[in-house]
């Protein structure tokens, strides 16, 4: 499954399960990518316009100018972004 596939599958099963539950329904969209360009351009622009509300990416793999340019790029447009780093396991 593709990036875009995933992201619209899972925004459609937010909506589907806040529309059951009335409640609000989030997941951390990952938006790591092997460029800044395609994580800022392609992907998080996308999951904006799906509606949905947070992503997220690897800290390692994307690197400290993609962290800091998706950061810039989530926090003018109000949008909560979330950092992890699975890759860790790989530099001990």
């Amino acid at each position: 499954m593709r990036w875009r596939d995933r992201f619209v599958f899972v925004a459609e099963a937010i909506y589907k399960a806040q529309a059951e539950t009335g409640e609000i329904k989030g997941h951390y969209l990952n938006a790591t990518a092997g460029t800044c360009e395609e994580m800022m351009i392609k992907r998080a622009v996308f999951a904006r316009e799906l509606g949905v509300p947070i992503i997220m990416h690897d800290y390692i793999t994307g690197g400290f100018t993609a962290n800091t340019s998706l950061a810039h790029y989530c926090r003018a447009r109000q949008r909560p972004t979330s950092s992890h780093s699975p890759s860790n396991a790989c530099c001990y």
